[in-house]
């Protein structure tokens, strides 16, 4: 019998001998590769953790001592040690396990946030709580060198330094990336303490000399710890957590389980704050993964176990490949734009363009908010930045937008990626709360392409605006294949026109591909339908308030919320004018959505075209027969 196959529940591996837990060791990372192979998932992170996983579940009691991981991607180990192994066949798919901590899935969850640099802040008021009400529990927050680049991690060890009772241990999961190298003097400083061997060297040599030295007790002692905070000073600096009063070890070895035990049990017994410093290594175990020196492996889709290559081949390209080659061409014909990520370079399609022009792109880490006011002081000084993030993170960063790009009338160009729903990363993944966002935003000016064309337009459209913040937002899904347009009228596209339709379908983005087939449906039932791409969706174009007007029905069909989205934007500006043609709405719905691939999200949405041919369809004939049309949004 494996050993895996007996471990339930954390207390199980206490009674495991060393050797047994070398083997649990690799039969754990054998469970990983066979596993996420099959599934796709965050497979070099949870490679990288497998002994500092098992370490923490020896040393600490959990759900009693709440163990916080940040971002939550490198969480597949705790969930095999928390008796979860069983339904890793059904990982990110629709209804089995979740890609992060799921506190519908176990009592060990505590927090299931897939946003970096937050684990500390949450293990900061989880501890006070235990505090205050006389529990003498420990919390552990997981963080990784990545995630300490953003500045919400500083706000939490700057509140932390200042509480000496609190019981809190962070361990700091050092693997030098975070999709990539992680960059900044964080980094920087790090990476000193993972590669300067003297300061262990020379610890031992002063030890030794002190065991043999005429002095005792209390002498020896503080010569020691005199010695130690020099030699770590001097040797291998890690001023920028003992200058915070906060207690620090290591750097510890973090596939080595038993200097990894001491440590952790050294830092849950001091009773306060204690930083443990691990350097781990992203995908260790599975060749593959070592080798790829981009991501190690960060995120895969289904792959095959022994080679690491995808097991089906792309034969069309993605959204992210089509910004990617038009940046190249587009940072030879604006020679001021310049480019920022946020700890994606790659992911977010900036790779090329970095190769190219390697001093016109800035990888600030983990700082989305940095990166937008970084932008509007970039703006300022005469470039035009281009801030590309995935959808979701732009929620972190808008207070800047507002304040610091669009109020100081600073042109700046952001580039969503993962725009709209996602589906297998689950609820905080999906780019639905963006376009709400953005209407707030006075002057800001949004762009949903329906194909590559209208990306690429959208983009030199974006770069000549230098007075106002400009958003093109896109899909993670294949390029769709062109839609050319039967008329160009007003800066809208018509790409089904009819002189005698009744109903207006207004499509955005790659919806307006779904516009189209519900027209292709109403026309089936007698009922004739125009559909247009409004090409900029805010501020909503007059010209296409005008053209509701002039029909008996409004549909409107976005990849984005409903509630504060295009269609509610394009409802109150009909109301305005006072065109009363009745409108329905289709949208995402304002509520978190379950993991699932993005078609059986948007089925359970009823985004499909029969769905929402069937809802106007009726919706029509209820017009028709003399019934007072209500506005709908589904």
């Amino acid at each position: 019998m494996a050993l895996l196959d007996q471990i339930k529940q954390p207390s199980d591996l206490r009674g495991l001998s060393r050797s047994e837990l070398d083997d649990l060791a690799r039969e754990i990372r054998a469970f990983l590769v066979t596993n996420v192979s099959r599934t796709g998932g965050h497979l070099g992170p949870n490679l990288g953790v497998v002994e500092l996983t098992m370490a923490i579940h020896r040393v600490f009691d959990s759900p009693s001592d709440p163990v916080i991981f940040d971002t939550g991607h490198q969480s597949y180990v705790h969930k095999i040690l928390t008796g979860r192994a069983e339904a890793f066949t059904g990982l990110r798919q629709q209804g089995g396990l979740s890609g992060y901590p799921s506190r519908a899935e176990s009592e060990h969850d505590w927090v299931e946030n897939s946003h970096a640099s937050t684990s500390l802040s949450w293990g900061e008021g989880l501890a006070k709580a235990f505090r205050l009400q006389g529990e003498q529990r420990t919390v552990v927050s997981v963080i990784g060198d990545g995630a300490l680049t953003g500045g919400m991690a500083w706000e939490a060890l700057n509140n932390l330094a200042v509480q000496d009772d609190l019981r809190m241990v962070v361990v700091v999961n050092d693997n030098g990336r975070s999709y990539t190298p992680t960059v900044g003097g964080l980094a920087a400083h790090l990476a000193g303490l993972r590669t300067d061997r003297r300061y262990e060297q020379t610890l031992e040599v002063a030890k030794r000399a002190i065991n043999n030295a005429p002095l005792f007790g209390r002498q020896a002692y503080d010569l020691l710890h005199g010695m130690k905070t020099g030699l770590k000073d001097v040797l291998a600096p890690q001023g920028m957590f003992s200058d915070l009063g906060l207690k620090y070890v290591g750097p510890v070895d973090g596939h080595d389980l038993e200097a990894l035990e001491r440590s952790l049990e050294a830092a849950k017994n001091f009773g306060g704050p204690v930083i443990v410093h691990c350097i781990t290594q992203k995908g260790r175990g599975f060749k593959a993964a070592e080798d790829n020196e981009q991501d190690r492996f960060h995120a895969v889709g289904k792959i095959d176990e022994h080679t690491g290559e995808p097991l089906s081949a792309a034969v069309q390209a993605t959204w992210t490949d089509a910004f990617s080659d038009h940046m190249v061409r587009l940072g030879e014909k604006f020679p001021t734009m310049v480019a920022i990520t946020a700890a994606m370079l790659h992911p977010v399609g900036l790779g090329r363009f970095s190769q190219v022009y390697p001093d016109r792109v800035f990888d600030v880490g983990i700082a989305e908010q940095h990166a937008v006011t970084s932008a509007a002081g970039l703006a300022a000084g005469g470039l035009h930045p281009v801030v590309a993030v995935y959808s979701t993170f732009l929620n972190r960063a808008f207070d800047q937008m507002l304040m610091d790009v669009a109020m100081h009338r600073q042109g700046v160009t952001f580039c969503l990626d993962r725009a709209g729903v996602t589906g297998p990363d689950g609820a905080s993944h999906n780019g639905m709360w963006d376009v709400g966002i953005c209407g707030l935003v006075p002057g800001l000016r949004l762009s949903s392409p329906r194909d590559r064309q209208r990306m690429e337009e959208a983009l030199e459209t974006a770069l000549g605006v230098d007075d106002a913040p400009t958003v093109v937002r896109w899909s993670k899904e294949k390029l769709p294949d062109p839609i050319e347009a039967l008329r160009h009228t007003e800066g809208m596209d018509l790409v089904a026109y009819d002189e005698q339709a009744e109903v207006l379908l207004v499509g955005h983005g790659q919806f307006v591909g779904l516009a189209l087939e519900v027209a292709a449906l109403l026309d089936k039932q007698g009922v004739r339908a125009t559909v247009v791409d409004p090409l900029w969706s805010l501020p909503v174009n007059p010209a296409l308030v005008d053209m509701a007007a002039r029909h008996q029905l409004v549909v409107n069909i976005e990849d984005s919320m409903v509630a504060g989205g295009v269609g509610a934007r394009l409802s109150h500006e009909m109301r305005r004018v006072r065109v009363d043609t009745p409108l329905m709405c289709f949208g995402i719905p304002q509520r978190f959505l379950d993991h699932a691939s993005r078609g059986q999200v948007l089925a359970e949405c009823g985004l499909t075209g029969p769905d929402i041919a069937r809802e106007v369809l009726g919706c029509w004939l209820s017009q028709q027969a003399g019934q007072p049309a209500e506005q709908h949004q589904a």
